[in-house]
């Protein structure tokens, strides 16, 4: 099986070193640059198994290929927060209007800019999105480049430390930000192997928690960028590494981000998504 690996998703990124993962599946690790790019390689047989947040799989039914939901992360809502410089005059959600604000579209970024826009009366048109790509965000955001930061673990904790940024959201604006585990329903995985994959993700994130220690020497000592021993272990011990196979809850979730996206003109076309029971 080919399961591919971006660096944030840290559950197939520890999975990838951790020992004896996916044995029985035979796997093959398949690194590639971000959770944007999951649904093109799942499309292409590149990859039988991604994990990403929430938004790319929902991007992904809206092009018509067909997802199918496998398993999902318990929820993490500290895994988000928008800042801006110390000295900003902006100091919240409701002050963003016109403001440009750095991101990765397409991400949960979207969804957290979006719900949290939502709760002062306004949408992602009233914002500009500035895609940060792989700019450093924090450099934009303190040279002036933009006015504000989506930003995410690890580099989210170390911004906390920080005094020349401030979050102005935190907590990811009642968001679940889940991990979702997802394929396409074109590459057929048979139940068993469905079954065994959920298995696993849960068996890991059992161990992660166990020995965050281990886990988090094991993230630094891959890293390139930058993130130490001391700030990973910080990273898995505030993440919650459980996992669930999908059921209706999780399915009514994704559902809300597509219409909360379509609502905001993220999206131009309403979708239901299909429940667990309708799935192959």
């Amino acid at each position: 099986m080919k399961i591919g690996v971006h660096p944030n998703n840290l559950h197939l990124r520890l999975a990838r070193l951790w020992p004896g993962a996916f044995a029985d599946l035979q796997p093959i690790f398949v690194s590639y640059a971000e959770g944007r790019d999951t649904a093109a390689l799942l499309e292409s047989g590149d990859i039988d198994l991604g994990g990403t947040g929430s938004t790319p799989p929902i991007e992904a039914d809206m092009r018509g290929l067909g997802v199918e939901y496998i398993a999902a992360s318990a929820p993490r809502p500290a895994n988000g927060a928008i800042f801006v410089r110390s000295d900003s005059p902006i100091g919240s959600v409701a002050e963003l209007k016109d403001r440009r604000i750095s991101l990765i579209d397409g991400s949960f970024h979207t969804y957290l800019l979006a719900r949290s826009l939502e709760g002062e009366g306004m949408s992602l048109p009233d914002v500009e999105r500035v895609e940060s790509g792989a700019r450093d965000s924090l450099a934009d955001l303190l040279e002036g480049r933009v006015d504000a930061w989506v930003a995410m673990s690890p580099r989210l904790e170390k911004a906390l430390e920080r005094d020349d940024v401030k979050p102005i959201v935190r907590r990811g604006a009642a968001i679940p930000n889940r991990s979702l585990f997802w394929t396409l329903e074109r590459n057929g995985l048979s139940a068993a192997e469905i079954r065994a994959i959920v298995s696993e993700l849960s068996r890991i994130g059992v161990e992660i928690a166990a020995d965050p220690r281990a886990a988090a020497r094991l993230l630094a000592s891959g890293d390139r960028g930058g993130t130490d021993f001391d700030a990973w272990e910080k990273v898995v011990r505030s993440r919650d590494f459980t996992v669930f196979p999908i059921d209706d809850e999780i399915i009514a979730e994704q559902q809300e981000e597509a219409d909360t996206l379509l609502r905001h003109g993220h999206f131009d076309k309403a979708i239901v998504l299909k429940r667990p029971e309708t799935t192959r």
